[in-house]
């Protein structure tokens, strides 16, 4: 999946490669405050190589550094058949490996489908399966009284971010980029990006350099999705002008309020969980799947 990442193997020096990969994550720790000490830090752990990594060097910064910390990782199974299977066992295996205990949710479990079972319902899977996600991860780390909930979101990820909401006119998600989001309701527990200036190549090229076991295979939904497009897109740009998305990201940095978000939260009048309204999305479709999966096993029966 890395085949550039192979060739420079050969020229690569493993030890300065990791010790700088480190250095910048802590920077990004340190500048933005991203971990106080005796915080409780959840990483929201796929077992891809984004989510496996942030949880290997934040192991290492706990152990290491004077950052006085607890470590746990949740995991969250969607329903995808033949890809999260493989995932949710690199959670395990890297959570066993460093000894830090792994939490795991489903969809199923949680919420009585599958992402499988839904994306029928929907233009494109990433819509039920991000706002599902992003209930159960906040809702278990909330449960489990953690402090900050770290994702492996990387510059390549903020950059395809910013640029969605910008193709949509989406200006209100503006608030959520950046390495840091503040608590802004007492049950939304605060996201931290570590690898927030590690690009994507690197995360890879720490993987195989490492031999570290990760989840490669893409998501068979992803071609679904805008992020996949530009993703593409940006990659093209890179080659041809190295350093364009760093240059995304400090435009947006310097010129957008990233970070602060001025929103009103209440607690759904159905599961409790923070909500802009006063049923949250997630009850919302959770009801219209519900209803779409009655029509169609009706439809069934009547055949």
């Amino acid at each position: 999946m890395f085949p550039d990442h192979i060739i420079f193997m050969k020229h690569l020096d493993r030890h300065n490669f990791n010790q700088e990969l480190e250095k910048k994550v802590k920077k990004v720790i340190n500048d933005h405050g991203l971990i106080n000490d005796h915080d409780k830090v959840a990483v929201a752990l796929s077992g891809g190589k984004d989510s496996v990594l942030t949880l290997h060097i934040l192991n290492k910064i706990r152990k290491e550094s004077d950052f006085n910390f607890k470590l746990l990782a949740i995991a969250v199974d969607e329903g995808i058949h033949g890809y999260r299977e493989d995932g949710i066992r690199s959670a395990r295996n890297n959570s066993y490996k460093l000894g830090v205990d792994l939490y795991e949710v489903s969809l199923k479990n949680e919420l009585g489908f599958t992402l499988d079972q839904v994306a029928k319902f929907y233009q494109t899977a990433c819509v039920p399966c991000g706002v599902f996600r992003r209930y159960l991860l906040n809702r278990t780390a909330y449960e489990l009284g953690v402090d900050k909930l770290a994702t492996g979101h990387n510059l390549d990820d903020e950059v395809q971010s910013f640029l969605m909401s910008f193709a949509r006119a989406d200006v209100r998600r503006f608030g959520k980029f950046g390495p840091k989001q503040e608590r802004i309701h007492p049950k939304m527990v605060p996201r931290i990006k570590p690898l927030w200036l590690i690009p994507e190549k690197e995360v890879g090229l720490w993987a195989v350099s490492n031999e570290v076991d990760v989840h490669l295979a893409e998501c068979p939904y992803a071609y679904q999705s805008l992020r996949s497009r530009l993703k593409n897109y940006l990659n093209s740009l890179e080659e041809e002008r190295p350093g364009t998305k760093l240059n995304f990201l400090k435009f947006f940095q310097k010129n957008l309020k990233i970070g602060k978000r001025d929103v009103k939260l209440y607690e759904c009048q159905i599961c409790g969980q923070p909500s802009s309204a006063s049923t949250c999305k997630v009850c919302e479709m959770s009801e219209h799947i519900k209803q779409e999966m009655k029509l169609n096993k009706e439809d069934r029966e009547n055949k």
